[in-house]
């Protein structure tokens, strides 16, 4: 027998536990793609920098909305988009993976690894555009970041949360600095993170031999947008490399980033914004170029105690044309930074390498973040550098020079070759304090130039074995007290008896 009322019974009980799921996919359609972009016509609720995805399984970067269409900045290769192909919101702005795991990777802009180590193992990711740190949430540069080349630690020296920008003829050792920047901290807790931006993947390659030679890599991540990737690509890469550092940076680590470089960076964020039609500006760059780069660069910080007092210091490269500090990119970017390192062609085939112009070059806040010991030698040593520019520029003109004169120039000539230094040869800060120290209290003066190399490293060998109590002094105190100077003059004179006899 069938009960009707117990088929009622079992129907209404299914009806009431049913569950619709309805999925609602909003979708447009491409109506035309080409040179990385498409134009997308249907996505009329999407957001600025939402990511939106293709039937190929490529994401784009919603860039452009328009009355009718959005603009679509296509993440990779363009030739499988067709006309008429559909495109869903993905409702996510474009994230990047952060955290430990990609410490030692090399990535694309996209979190992807580019070398054969299997996937990045990390959970967290991080939108690539974040607000940058409050004037209350950051805190003053106090803290030095020793870069390990005296020229800069003595002269423009870098604080942890600074912006320091290193500008430059092509060629003229700009990434040289940024690599021993990076070797140097080793051992220091600084978390390091390399933006390569348009450079050859070969290039990248022998970097990444570089680190790895040094021991580098155990706390370097390299971010590579290289010169054959799409625009996009190359346009994302500096603030996927930020959204890593500000990661560990709130984790009350200290993080060192280089963005190399931003000439190139403009012109993909210029390429795109021209296929896009734009309105083009000065140079065809876009209107808001300026803030391309001030919304990255101010990412850049010190945090505050109450935040964990993590920093986060960038420094970005920049190449100019011939020497001309003047164009449009490199104003706006020493407009932005804290300060300026410019490296001289003429300097440079001269032989001064690293080629700093003493001149040109200036740190608005490292002075600040500087040991005391280094302050105690490295005020005597500008000074010095900028008499002897001075009379060595006179003295091309005068055909004979009185003594005090030729003691000054000689002077000079001893400290600028002292300030020469090889590359991927970071010195640790008692090495750069006594070297300064013994140029600039005139200890070099009875020196033939061409052994002033040899002295210093022969004379630190002899600290080393005699009188380790010095270096370690400095090193721990990161002073030069009255005591130490004497102890350190008495030394220097034993040294020089020996050394001359030697010689």
């Amino acid at each position: 027998m069938i009960n009707a009322d117990e088929i009622a019974g079992i129907l209404k009980a299914q009806i009431l536990n049913a569950r619709t799921q309805v999925q609602e996919d909003e979708v447009g359609t491409v109506i035309e793609v080409g040179d990385g972009v498409a134009r997308v016509y249907g996505l009329s609720a999407v957001g600025l920098n939402e990511l939106v995805q293709f039937p190929n399984g490529l994401f784009g970067i919603a860039f452009n909305l328009e009355e009718d269409n959005v603009g679509v900045v296509i993440m990779g290769p363009d030739v499988e988009i067709k006309e008429g192909a559909t495109v869903r919101r993905t409702g996510k702005i474009i994230s990047v993976p952060v955290g430990d795991g990609v410490i030692g990777r090399v990535v694309d802009p996209l979190g992807q690894p580019l070398d054969d180590k299997g996937p990045v193992k990390t959970t967290r990711t991080r939108p690539i555009e974040t607000q940058a740190p409050s004037v209350v949430q950051r805190q003053p540069v106090h803290e030095p970041m020793q870069t390990g080349i005296k020229a800069i630690d003595g002269l423009v020296p870098i604080g942890r949360g600074q912006r320091e920008l290193i500008i430059g003829d092509r060629q003229t050792g700009k990434t040289a600095l940024a690599i021993d920047s990076i070797i140097n901290q080793k051992g220091k807790g600084v978390i390091c993170i390399y933006v390569a931006i348009g450079q050859k993947a070969s290039t990248v390659a022998q970097l990444y031999k570089i680190f790895t030679d040094a021991g580098a890599m155990d706390y370097t991540t390299i971010v590579a947008a290289n010169s054959g990737d799409p625009a996009s690509l190359r346009y994302i890469a500096p603030y996927a490399g930020c959204a890593m550092g500000q990661e560990l940076m709130y984790a009350g680590k200290h993080v060192l980033i280089i963005y190399d470089d931003l000439s190139k960076h403009a012109q993909a964020y210029r390429e795109i914004s021209l296929v896009l039609r734009r309105p083009p500006g000065r140079e065809a760059y876009p209107g808001d170029i300026f803030y391309l780069h001030s919304r990255l660069l101010e990412r850049a910080a010190k945090l505050s105690d109450e935040l964990g007092a993590g920093s986060l210091t960038a420094l970005p490269i920049i190449e100019t044309q011939q020497g001309d500090v003047s164009a449009y990119i490199p104003t706006n970017l020493i407009s932005i930074t804290d300060g300026q390192i410019y490296l001289e062609t003429g300097l440079f085939f001269n032989g001064i390498r690293p080629a700093i112009d003493v001149g040109l070059s200036v740190s608005r806040v490292g002075g600040n973040a500087q040991t005391k010991a280094m302050k105690a030698v490295a005020g005597q040593l500008r000074l010095e550098l900028s008499q002897y520019r001075d009379l060595a520029a006179f003295s091309k003109l005068a055909s004979d020079l009185d003594k005090a004169t030729q003691a000054q120039l000689s002077r000079g000539e001893k400290i600028t070759e002292t300030l020469k230094q090889p590359q991927f040869e970071p010195l640790d800060l008692d090495q750069q304090v006594v070297q300064i120290y013994v140029a600039v209290n005139d200890q070099l003066a009875d020196v033939p130039t061409t052994d002033i190399h040899r002295f210093h490293k022969r004379f630190y060998e002899f600290l080393k074995t005699t009188a380790p109590g010095i270096l370690s002094t400095i090193a721990d105190s990161k002073t030069l007290s009255d005591d130490t100077k004497k102890q350190l003059n008495s030394s220097i004179a034993e040294f020089k008896q020996r050394f001359s006899k030697s010689a």
